[in-house]
């Protein structure tokens, strides 16, 4: 129990550390003109958020890897004999790689050669791959984190040296999928904040109080942004955020050993992401038919009269009871 009030104390500092500096940080944003540039083949009403700040990410993150490392400083630099406290820094680490991958994104986006378009998609994708393998190697021979756990299976299933390989696929899928899924007002930061909230109360049953304490705080941070993000956004947490939030959640996943939950617990991502690939697969089957009016599927429901807030909403509804089933399935 004491644990379960450190974990929700942590939540609510890095709530209010964040409300406090994303004032000044939006008046820097808008001093460098870092604006969205919005699609053209997007919804009309859309329009209305050009120029809206991005790179909004940095809000949330700072405060949690200010948080987490101070408060784990100690095992951070390995005074501490149980090492214990160690389990954070590969997270704070994918978050501080991916979040930099992220910005140089959308920098390229905004002021780069490549204004409206970002990096090239072959290249971020060769560089999110690198840093999945690299994480999931750690987790395997370095962290020892278990293998998988399974709904029904009271032991662990040991998957050998395939798990480097499965590892690194969940991580770059995730890392993309809540790419996706960032496209509405408070929708990115809402579902990543259930998910991980969730996987929060899963290593907290497993007595993985640092890697918990970690989840809770950066949820609190996710709602200090959402203060700013939600209809009508102030600003976008941008590929800074959304990429480093799906990295973040899959090595969470990963390192309780219940990362099949996804499939559950992050259901809003996986279909996000899903209607992508049937999107373009059904477009080049067809020869330029399309399966959804558009994808992905949020802006399909946009499309069909859904308001957006109807839309983050009742998405949020299915991510929060999903949760709730992927929390239940894991003590199975």
């Amino acid at each position: 129990m004491r644990q379960v009030a450190l974990s929700l104390s942590l939540a609510g500092l890095a709530f209010i550390m964040t409300a406090i500096w994303g004032g000044p940080l939006l008046r820097i944003l808008r001093h460098y003109k870092i604006g969205k540039i919005i699609r053209v083949e997007e919804p009309g009403h859309h329009g209305v958020k050009m120029g809206t700040p991005t790179m909004g990410g940095v809000m949330f993150l700072l405060p949690v890897l200010l948080l987490t490392g101070l408060l784990n400083a100690v095992a951070l630099i390995g005074v501490s004999t149980s090492g214990v406290g160690r389990s954070v820094l590969l997270p704070m680490l994918v978050m501080a790689g991916y979040a930099l991958l992220g910005a140089v994104d959308d920098w390229e986006g905004i002021h780069g050669k490549r204004k409206g378009d970002g990096m090239r998609a072959r290249t971020k994708f060769l560089f999110q791959c690198i840093l999945a393998l690299g994480a999931a190697y750690v987790l395997k021979y370095m962290m020892d984190v278990p293998d998988l756990y399974f709904p029904g299976l009271f032991f662990e299933v040991e998957l050998g040296w395939w798990y480097v390989p499965i590892a690194a696929f969940i991580i770059v899928a995730e890392s993309n999928a809540v790419n996706f899924t960032d496209g509405l007002d408070g929708l990115a930061g809402l579902i990543a904040a259930t998910a991980i909230a969730a996987f929060g109360g899963i290593a907290l049953v497993q007595d993985q109080v640092y890697l918990a304490r970690f989840c809770f705080t950066l949820v609190g941070a996710l709602f200090g942004f959402l203060w700013f993000n939600v209809h009508p956004a102030e600003l976008f947490m941008g590929d800074t955020g959304s990429l480093s939030l799906g990295a973040v959640l899959a090595i969470v996943a990963l390192m309780t050993g219940q990362w099949p939950m996804l499939l559950v617990i992050g259901i809003i991502p996986l279909s996000e992401m899903l209607s992508v690939v049937i999107q373009i697969a059904y477009f080049k089957m067809t020869k330029g038919k399309r399966f959804f009016k558009m994808a992905p599927i949020h802006l399909h429901f946009e499309l069909l009269g859904w308001s957006e807030t109807q839309v983050v909403q009742r998405f949020w509804l299915i991510g929060l009871m999903a949760a709730l089933i992927g929390i239940g399935l894991s003590q199975v």
